[in-house]
């Protein structure tokens, strides 16, 4: 992307410095990206609560993950597009802090939500007796209300800090939307205190889904290659691989950001390194399900020839 400021505090600007055929050009771009990731979804969803044959943990999951997605790219792209629109526009500083808030919020709920799922996983390949005694509904619904809790709970310190904190000027902060990180290279006020809430948060945030995450797949690896066949190695391997690829792509891009020093890292490249887990993941998560999943791809056909019957009757 090309540069872009924002300023605080009061209203913060964002100057969008490129030129408007090329604005026009990414603000389509991003458009048709944020529908197909929009319907994409709530397809995921729709059949997840519609088709009895995925009426299961792991689908449960899967579309607790595209709730996620919904949110994080609603927060992100539609003031991006704004700003792309109008060649730079202006937002209140606390809509600036909300946004910031939703966005960590929707963040940790999805690496939450994330490293449920390699538990799911595990339990179906370690403990393929005790899978259903273990993960009942009951069971997966606190879960997933505890990740969605902890993803709200958690941010909200920092947060409440954060807004606290003091801005002198010229507040520009060079970024698309609101980051912590590039609210605290502005802040002319002390910034230890949120430093610290953000790195105590970042344990529950990163450093435990993904301690879990590495722990359920390295009891799953050992579990397969005792499988005596090649084919059941495979087939066992395929129940976790879709889930493989959306954690490679969430984590490898945002540690790709965050963990990563930034040392000489152009400001084009930190926006484009962005705008991989922010816009990019939304989109191919719902692909990655579907195109890699015999279910799914089969409730779609279901679903398909159910809506041209219905059709077909209609006209009769």
């Amino acid at each position: 992307m090309s540069r872009s400021d924002l300023i605080l505090p009061g209203p913060y600007v964002v100057f969008c410095e490129c030129a408007k055929n090329g604005n026009f050009l990414l603000l389509c771009f991003f458009l048709v990206v944020y529908c197909v990731t929009i319907c994409g979804n709530l397809l995921i969803i729709t059949l997840v609560s519609t088709s009895k044959t995925l009426h299961t943990p792991m689908y449960f999951f899967i579309s607790q993950l595209s709730i996620s997605d919904i949110l994080l790219t609603t927060d992100i792209v539609p003031n991006m597009l704004y700003i792309l629109l109008n060649n730079g526009g202006t937002i209140t500083f606390i809509g600036c802090i909300t946004q910031h808030y939703f966005f960590v919020t929707v963040e940790t709920s999805g690496c939450l939500l994330l490293a449920l799922m390699s538990y799911d996983r595990y339990v179906a390949i370690c403990n393929p007796l005790r899978y259903t005694s273990i993960m009942t509904n009951e069971f997966c619904m606190k879960l997933v209300a505890i990740c969605w809790l902890l993803g709200f709970s958690i941010i909200l310190i920092h947060t409440i800090t954060a807004s606290m904190m003091t801005f002198c000027g010229p507040n520009i902060i060079d970024h698309f939307f609101c980051d912590i990180l590039y609210l605290l290279d502005i802040a002319c006020s002390g910034t230890f205190i949120v430093l610290l809430e953000v790195n105590v948060a970042s344990i529950f945030i990163v450093i435990m889904p993904t301690t879990i995450i590495v722990v359920s797949y390295t009891y799953i690896i050992v579990v397969i290659l005792k499988i005596p066949s090649s084919t059941g190695r495979q087939k066992a391997f395929s129940t976790c691989s879709s889930h493989l690829i959306v954690v490679t792509i969430f984590y490898g891009t945002l540690f790709s950001v965050y963990a990563i020093p930034t040392t000489g890292q152009t400001s084009t490249m930190s926006k484009i390194l962005s705008l991989l887990y922010t816009v990019l993941t939304p989109l191919v998560n719902p692909i990655i399900y579907s195109l890699r999943n015999k279910d799914i791809g089969k409730a779609i056909q279901e679903t398909l020839r159910h809506t041209v019957c219905l059709l077909q009757s209609s006209k009769k």
